[in-house]
């Protein structure tokens, strides 16, 4: 299912320019509230400037299984400091109000959307200027909970591959996929190792014979090399955990912010967007 009929969509025109200027792009991922709403918000303003070409902002949840220490302790931050779905909205709202280019993806679990109510959520988040979902416990199976009535909002609806899907469940898991394709390249929680090149080249490979859309890599990129490697073969690099590391390294014994935390974590994505152009 395509949503690009009724306007190219932001992720579309996005990938379509970085494969004019030949080079890959970066996606950062940062919990949105962490550590609280005003750093969050100052972060992801000055994410375009800095180098990020597409920004995942997770939602903060109480029962976040999938993810690695890093991000469950930036969700807690932010969850404490009274970071709730609604916030996590105006705050894309409120970075949509200067910034019309950058595509913003929620990621996060259902829950909260379905406490929200699905149809409230997809209208507030298509008001606000969200261009993306990945809900990382949605089977395609359960496309009509969420994915399906995204698409027809003109959301894209982002699914994760892992190394051990098959070639039988990639076909269903990217029926009814769109925008990009997340491939996560090891097993195991976020943020604890990397896979080799080598290792990363071979999946791409694979995924380009089932799908023509983007397809980005995550897990255990770290470093400009990091992200060069990964964009030699595919469409962009996802920084998470690594991102948030930056972010509690400049938080006081209390958990706030201290005054070098936007401005250090800002100079972390210029430095990781050199490695994009390594490979121009």
């Amino acid at each position: 299912m395509s949503m690009d009929n009724q306007q190219t969509s932001r992720i579309t025109r996005r990938f379509e320019t970085l494969k004019q200027q030949k080079r890959g792009g970066l996606v950062t991922f940062f919990t949105a509230g962490d550590p609280d709403y005003a750093t969050s918000l100052h972060l992801l303003k000055g994410l375009p400037a800095a180098g990020a070409d597409l920004i995942e902002l997770g939602m903060p949840f109480t029962d976040p299984m999938a993810d690695g220490p890093a991000i469950q302790l930036a969700g807690q931050r932010a969850l404490k400091n009274g970071q709730t779905l609604e916030k996590t909205l105006e705050m894309v709202a409120d970075f949509r109000s200067q910034e019309s280019d950058t595509p913003v993806i929620l990621m996060g679990y259902y829950n909260p959307i379905y406490i929200y109510g699905v149809e409230n959520f997809l209208n507030r988040a298509k008001q606000a200027g969200v261009d993306g979902l990945i809900i990382v416990d949605l089977p395609p199976e359960e496309d009509e909970e969420l994915c399906l009535p995204a698409l027809k909002k003109g959301i894209h609806f982002i699914r994760l591959i892992t190394p051990t899907t098959d070639d039988a469940r990639i076909a269903t898991v990217l029926a009814n996929s769109s925008g990009f394709v997340y491939y996560v390249s090891i097993t195991g929680i976020t943020g604890t190792q990397s896979a080799s090149e080598r290792a990363v080249e071979q999946a791409i490979t694979r995924l380009r014979h089932h799908t023509d859309l983007p397809i980005v890599v995550g897990f255990g990129v770290k470093t400009a090399d990091n992200v060069a490697h990964v964009t030699r073969h595919a469409d962009a690099a996802v920084v998470g955990s690594a991102f948030i590391n930056k972010i509690s390294a400049n938080l006081n014994d209390h958990g706030q912010a201290n005054e070098n935390l936007v401005p250090s974590v800002l100079t972390y994505v210029k430095e990781l967007a050199t490695g994009t152009k390594n490979n121009a």
